[in-house]
């Protein structure tokens, strides 16, 4: 048991915050897992009752999360791994969104790693070391329309994860961007705020959807073993693809995305800066 890792999991009642969770204390780690609902935690508390402690929490509230994070940090004494997953998803053209839809999805998926991230800092520090998991995307690279704002609050935290990584390293809190492929999370449903549609954008939703298809996605806890690994890397990546097809796509991507630099280097090399 000496060798037992505390976890923090934030949106640990449903898809991959559940995997995790389940693969953590299968592994013999103990749990602190968070989440706005934790009902559905209950069954699998009474199954770990000295290992998982449901904490209710929404990561939009920063005084909640400070307040979580002390409670987290002192139930089990210490936080060695935590993982950065809670998020929801704004479907619905740029256009469409409310002021009010994209300050609430940004609170979720923006500002609430950040204020997580802020929380935890100061306790792994104090203990000389720790694993800050930030869950984004395969497409947190570029925009994708219907999911403008979804690819909009990953980018964001990638960015700033990739500068916190730069900043915690000498204090040995290591960051890695864990970006996540398709699974079956409920995401698109449940953890969905859809825009009031217009109807200029029918034809181009229509595309969208039917690009998105029928394919069913792998379930949550087929991603468990890869990021249950990662954190045992002593010498972890600062980014990390989850999902052999998303792989594929992100470097398909990265390539186009060079074509298209290429492609208008000339114009690009007129200006001297």
């Amino acid at each position: 048991m000496t060798d037992a890792r505390v976890w923090l999991i934030t949106g640990a009642s449903r898809g991959l915050g559940r995997a995790f969770t389940e693969a953590a204390l299968a592994g013999g780690d103990r749990v602190v897992g968070a989440a706005r609902d934790v009902g559905p935690l209950e069954e699998l508390a009474d199954e770990y009752p000295d290992h998982l402690l449901p904490l209710p929490l929404d990561v939009a509230d920063r005084r909640g999360v400070f307040d979580a994070v002390e409670r987290a940090a002192a139930a089990f004494g210490r936080l060695d791994v935590v993982v950065n997953n809670a998020g929801a998803m704004l479907y619905g053209m740029v256009e469409e969104a409310t002021e009010e839809q994209i300050r609430a999805h940004m609170d979720v998926n923006f500002f609430g790693a950040v204020w997580v991230a802020q929380a935890v800092l100061p306790h792994l520090r104090a203990q000389g070391g720790g694993r800050l998991l930030q869950v984004t995307s395969m497409g947190s690279g570029g925009g994708m329309a219907t999911v403008g704002y979804y690819g909009a609050g990953k980018a964001a935290l990638d960015s700033v994860s990739e500068a916190l990584a730069m900043e915690v390293e000498g204090f040995g809190v290591k960051v890695t961007i864990v970006q996540m492929g398709g699974y079956n999370t409920g995401l698109f449903t449940a953890g969905t705020t859809n825009t009031e549609p217009l109807a200029r954008y029918q034809p181009l939703r229509a595309e969208m959807e039917a690009m998105w298809g029928d394919a069913v996605a792998p379930e949550p806890d087929t991603a468990a073993p890869v990021v249950m690994e990662l954190a045992a890397l002593p010498n972890p990546p600062r980014r990390l693809i989850v999902g052999s097809q998303s792989f594929d796509h992100v470097l398909e991507m990265d390539r186009a995305q060079a074509d298209l630099y290429r492609s208008w280097e000339h114009l690009s090399r007129i200006a001297p800066g």
